[in-house]
């Protein structure tokens, strides 16, 4: 049996936290996430699990990391300025190599900035926002169901390749709500064993969860096997959604809610006979690199529309390696381009395309 309700995308994160097995969750309140805390300290008390609502976002992510350490699933969430408040435990976790969930539903800045959307903290996300070599599986939903499907998603992924996954979300897609259906009995999955969990030592030997070696060579040891763990996920876990390729001459390349003002723009262009499409990236590490430089020798020209003023457009560029040209159109601070400022951009663009020979 399935069950269809209307939900916000926080609340949606939530419950989709709750269902994959969450048992543990740590977190301090910040707008324009604080509908998917209430939602966790409301439902997952109730559903065999532990919720803190800690003092500080450090105390949270510290939390997360010694919950992780004893095998649970375990989540926080935050706000741009709170997700950088927790970046030093996020590089512990990821050095020490605990699952672990983060969601950031993003707001505009820098600094505290306001609660309007905003799609900046793109590098922060996938480049590394803490010190070291490591990566976290970031992930970027464009509806309420894919923010409910992805967060699910998260968690198996974080098991499977013991690394943090991150929602990267925003003001828009956490506030709105839509129809929302998922199984009303499923089990959680990608459940896995975790021999090397603290989970007290009766009957074998300790184990030790740490982000520390001192012996010299030791560390350079360990980023070795963790760039090949994060070749692995390069490898298997790109993912995306094309729509109106067929005889593009312009690509438009836009993330999470942001694309879906894209895809109105596509849609009304391609009825007046425009030659566009559109690339949605789901996965924003490991990008969906291998794709674009596939598109790319078809393709003329590219038009990156970000809620910021040049950050994915990066990644887009070094996938497609000078094959083809790429535009970048951009808005941030809270600016949200609308489908007319978009159609404007990709005429442009298509303009530029035509005059050539």
């Amino acid at each position: 049996m399935k069950t269809k309700i209307l939900i916000s995308g926080n609340e949606a994160m939530g419950e989709a936290a709750i269902r994959a097995g969450c048992k543990f969750y740590a977190g301090y309140p910040i707008t324009p996430q604080n509908e998917l805390t209430a939602y966790m300290a409301s439902e997952l008390p109730k559903r065999g699990g532990i919720f803190i609502q800690s003092e500080s976002e450090l105390a949270a992510i510290s939390m997360v990391y010694g919950a992780s350490a004893s095998g649970v699933r375990t989540m926080t969430s935050s706000s741009s300025p709170g997700i950088s408040l927790k970046q030093e435990g996020i590089s512990y976790i990821s050095g020490a190599q605990l699952p672990s969930v983060a969601i950031n539903v993003m707001r505009a800045g820098p600094g505290l900035g306001n609660i309007w959307p905003a799609q900046s903290d793109y590098f922060q996300a996938t480049k590394g926002g803490g010190h070291g070599d490591y990566h976290l599986i970031v992930l970027a939903p464009w509806s309420v169901q894919e923010s409910f499907d992805l967060t699910q998603l998260a968690f198996e992924l974080a098991d499977r390749y013991r690394v943090m996954s991150m929602i990267l979300s925003d003001g828009i897609l956490g506030q709105m709500m839509e129809p929302l259906e998922f199984d009303d009995e499923v089990a959680p999955s990608g459940l896995v064993e975790k021999p090397w969990a603290l989970t007290g030592a009766s009957g074998r030997k300790p184990n030790i969860v740490k982000s520390l070696s001192i012996k010299y060579g030791d560390v350079e040891k360990h980023n070795i096997m963790l760039q090949k763990n994060y070749s692995r996920i390069m490898a298997k876990e790109q993912r995306f959604e094309e729509s109106s390729l067929e005889g593009a001459r312009v690509v438009v390349v836009a993330y999470g809610s942001m694309a879906r003002i894209a895809q109105a723009a596509v849609a009304n262009l391609r009825k007046q006979g425009k030659r566009v499409g559109l690339f949605r990236p789901i996965s924003l590490w490991p990008f969906p690199a291998k794709e674009l430089a596939r598109i790319s020798t078809k393709i003329k020209k590219f038009l990156v529309v970000e809620m910021s003023y040049g950050q994915m457009v990066e990644d887009v560029r070094l996938s497609v390696n000078r094959k083809a040209l790429v535009d970048f159109y951009g808005r941030s601070g809270g600016g949200v381009p609308t489908q007319k400022q978009v159609e404007r951009e990709i005429l442009k663009t298509l303009s530029s395309v035509n005059r050539k020979p």
